[in-house]
């Protein structure tokens, strides 16, 4: 289980730096093992620049691996750190990590993560964590034995999360899990307003970029090895942009509707971070509007759109209520709902930490509010898409199908020969893919007539 994986690795004559970036990791972690944060927004700036990548590395890593090195750590430890030490713990879960899954040297993943102790102020810890890890280094292959035969460690996720996905898909939910368990890869969107991605894979491959076509986005491509997006050509210049091939459909699903009316008024709620917005207006002649209720991330929006020279309606709003609407009826609306997030746990590991199993029924609450009140909005003859980055039909398709339900004049109209996804109920549902898509769903509506 303990395969070590490509990562940055540590650098000779870099001790200090090395003290500092597992501190670091431990500050960031310690509320997201405690329950009461997330890696978010997390600032690289903290540490030095040659070591932000590490860095990231250490921070989602230990959260991808979390359910595995907290069992190791529980017969490592004599007995429990205090709650108040929850920095300390991090620094072991860190430790257990980098021995067994990142290419750093042992001395530098025992030495240095114990010697960070002394940046938090807990120098009595250095010898505690020392004696861990130097355990682990000689009865590795016995404690990762014993600690595997809980499916819920060997499969590095809660045992609820386990229980929900083969309740799901019971024929794909191991497979689900080990795609979750696996970063995802860097997929590009081109902007068509400066080329198509066939010109801008040459100019990656003039750059020394490998890069791939992705079999089902049109403007997709994914990168051979992630990298800093200042280094892509054209990024500061709006030519290209990052989003995951699953994300990037939303515009092949509603181009029937919008191609062919000039100047639509198309709705985004949910909008921020901003990417299928952007997409839209890069594709389309649209008069958009965007809401979002977080005003921090509508202002990410509004950034993104600037870097790409593209222009729409940003409003704060909650999607729920319509104090923000005008009155004037949209054409068509993309309702990006907010979910659990279960097809995209491999770029955000901590939401194996963080949700629970009663955050499922109240979301779903919340999306069928947010469908109820959106709907008559759509002008009669316009087409809603309903969109999550989820795997779970409580979300998914059995939302759909209550919608649908209660909702005469709701037609669904979701194609069902398409080369992604599979038929879910009244949508399409894609499940995460190594190297490939993240999990997503779809559903297209179209308003009749009552």
């Amino acid at each position: 289980m303990s395969q070590a994986t490509p990562a940055p690795r540590d650098r000779e004559g870099s001790r200090d730096n090395g003290l500092a970036v597992r501190a670091a990791a431990a500050r960031a972690l310690a509320p997201v093992i405690t329950g009461k944060g997330s890696l978010t927004g997390l600032d690289d700036h903290q540490v030095v620049a040659r070591d932000r990548a590490l860095f990231k590395a250490l921070c989602f890593g230990t959260c991808r691996t979390l359910p595995r090195l907290e069992a190791l750590a529980g017969k490592l430890l004599a007995k429990p750190f205090k709650a108040r030490d929850a920095d300390v713990q991090a620094l072991l879960l860190l430790g257990i990590h980098q021995l067994l899954y990142l290419r750093i040297p042992a001395h530098a993943a025992v030495g240095e993560t114990a010697g960070a102790a002394r940046l938090l102020g807990k120098e009595w810890a250095t010898r505690v964590l020392n004696g861990c890890l130097r355990r682990l280094q000689r009865e590795s292959a016995e404690l990762q034995a014993e600690v595997d035969r809980d499916p819920a460690v060997a499969l590095l996720h809660p045992r609820w999360w386990l229980k929900a996905l083969r309740q799901a898909w019971p024929d794909d939910w191991r497979a689900i899990c080990e795609a979750n368990n696996t970063p995802g890869p860097m997929t590009l969107r081109i902007n068509r307003r400066h080329g198509d991605r066939e010109m801008y894979l040459d100019r990656l491959a003039a750059a020394g970029i490998p890069a791939r076509l992705c079999a089902h986005a049109p403007d997709g491509l994914t990168l051979e090895t992630p990298r800093d997006v200042e280094t892509l050509p054209g990024f500061t210049a709006g030519h290209v942009s990052v989003q995951d091939e699953s994300a990037q459909l939303a515009a092949v699903l509603l181009g029937p509707s919008l191609a062919p009316r000039p100047g639509a008024r198309v709705l985004d709620a949910c909008c921020a971070p901003g990417g299928k917005t952007a997409h839209l207006l890069e594709l389309f002649d649209i008069d958009l509007q965007a809401i979002d209720s977080d005003a921090g991330r509508l202002a990410r929006v509004e950034d993104t759109l600037a870097r790409l020279g593209l222009s729409a309606t940003l409003a704060e709003g909650d999607a729920t209520t319509r104090d923000w609407w005008d009155g004037t009826p949209f054409d068509a609306i993309l309702l990006d709902a907010p979910c659990s997030g279960s097809g995209v746990i491999r770029r955000h590991p901590d939401i194996k930490r963080l949700r629970r199993p009663s955050d499922i029924p109240r979301l779903a609450e919340l999306q069928g509010r947010l469908l109820d009140n959106l709907w008559p909005l759509l002008r009669p003859g316009g087409t809603l898409l309903y969109a999550t980055c989820s795997v779970l039909p409580e979300e998914n398709a059995e939302q759909i199908e209550r919608f649908l339900a209660r909702t005469p004049e709701a037609v669904a109209t979701t194609p069902a020969d398409m080369a992604w996804g599979r038929a879910s109920g009244a949508g399409r549902q894609l499940l995460p893919q190594p190297d490939s898509h993240d999990g997503f769903f779809y559903a297209r509506l179209e308003r009749h007539p009552a």
